[in-house]
């Protein structure tokens, strides 16, 4: 997960670069990401599906290869369509990585959900702290197109190796005193004893109340995460160095990169304790505050670095709350086709994030209506997440549930002993 976090959160770093050496709008640049972050998301319901068929050694192994590719050709591309192309294969191998990974890690670990999901992807958010410095330092002294080339061997190469040593848990595996482990988890997170199917998932009012509050979660983390250097620049804050001769938008990036990376374990962590719905509608409504500080201050270096790290630190933990609740609604069997189905709504928020508030930005020459659009979907979805998503999410257990009951009185009638705990 590491190894492929370069391709989405250094990303900033190149666009002034290639909209320099192409000759393009910020916006044409910046559908590149758009591109990335859809075949990266839209893909992985089918890629799910497969690592959950074949097991993630062989597909995540061919992901790394395409990761690779990805920037090793982006380096090489002289025209935007081959930037497309080369960075949207790169997308469909962290694609594969991304959602196969998380899934594994639903099925080894469902009693502690949100702390082992936290860490997984806590991994894709912290994977750049220590690849920024050097990445930006080697794009000052060798330019961007030899530092693409270079970081996507070495990246392919640690995805192939990573993948190699992955397993899958076996067939109805449990952890040792699961049983007693779920009846004491029921209290404080809500869980199915049922698994669904991706298309069973696909007829429950939950899973679209998930969908639509991912997607606008997801928007606002991802303008942060594509626009942060074009507004460091729109704001004069990029080039002011700051400390340990890293300017203002280096140390940010390095600063974001930890605190997106430490917040998923964190607030998955307290999702196990006080709920998935509790804690999503706290997160979200601190990023909406953290984003209005950002609005008010970001042409104060020291307050651009700390609050761009704030939005980080609420958004991050939207992939691990989302994967969590997903597996406790949906179960383990389609884990990873479920979540990956989820995943593609960070997909769609994606075409709104790049090239819409780019968009935005060219055509009235501020930030600001792309802020308050972002304050207004992190508050909007913090309350959804009490007022929609909780209530909804119980009638979606005690349904399945119910269907459970159901099937064990028929077997019993019927003298099968053959109750299915797959919907």
């Amino acid at each position: 997960m590491m190894a492929i976090a370069n391709l989405q959160y250094t990303w900033t770093l190149f666009t002034k670069p290639l909209q320099a050496h192409l000759n393009v709008t910020l916006a044409a640049v910046q559908w590149t990401f758009a591109l990335f972050i859809g075949l990266e998301t839209w893909l992985v319901p089918f890629e799910g599906y497969l690592v959950d068929r074949l097991g993630p050694r062989l597909m995540l192994a061919l992901g790394g290869v395409l990761v690779g590719l990805g920037w090793i050709g982006a380096g090489r591309a002289d025209t935007l369509y081959e930037l497309y192309f080369w960075y949207g294969l790169g997308g469909i191998g962290a694609g594969v990585v991304y959602g196969g990974t998380i899934g594994n890690a639903l099925k080894w670990f469902p009693d502690h959900r949100g702390l082992c999901v936290g860490l997984t992807s806590g991994a894709y958010g912290i994977g750049t702290a220590l690849t920024v410095a050097p990445i930006a330092s080697m794009m000052k002294a060798s330019g961007y197109q030899h530092t693409l080339i270079t970081w996507g061997m070495i990246q392919g190469i640690v995805v192939v190796l990573a993948a190699l040593v992955l397993a899958t848990p076996p067939a109805g595996w449990a952890p040792p005193g699961w049983k007693v482990k779920e009846a004491q988890a029921k209290p404080k997170v809500r869980v199915s004893s049922v698994d669904m199917t991706p298309w069973q998932m696909l007829h429950t009012g939950s899973f679209w109340v998930i969908y639509l509050m991912m997607t606008l979660v997801a928007f606002g983390g991802l303008v942060v995460t594509a626009q942060l250097n074009p507004m460091a620049v729109s704001y004069h804050v990029d080039s002011v160095v700051v400390a340990f001769g890293m300017t203002a938008l280096v140390l940010a990036i390095e600063v974001d990169r930890v605190l997106n990376g430490l917040t998923r374990p964190f607030w998955g962590w307290v999702s196990d304790h006080i709920g998935r719905e509790n804690t999503m509608s706290i997160a979200f409504t601190l990023e909406g505050l953290a984003v209005f500080g950002l609005l008010q201050l970001i042409h104060r270096p020291i307050w651009f670095i700390v609050l761009s790290g704030l939005c980080f630190f609420a958004w991050g933990e939207i992939f691990s709350l989302f994967p969590s609740i997903t597996g406790d609604l949906f179960g383990k069997t389609w884990a990873t086709t479920n979540y990956g189905i989820v995943y593609t709504a960070k997909g769609l928020a994606s075409v709104f994030a790049a090239p819409g508030a780019a968009w935005i930005f060219a055509t009235t020459g501020s930030w600001v209506r792309v802020f308050w659009a972002m304050i207004a979907c992190d508050l909007l979805a913090g309350i959804m997440a009490l007022v929609w998503l909780k209530p909804v999410a119980a009638r979606t257990i005690a349904q399945a549930q119910l269907r459970l009951r159901l099937a064990d009185a028929t077997g019993a009638a019927t003298g099968s002993g053959d109750t299915q705990r797959v919907a």
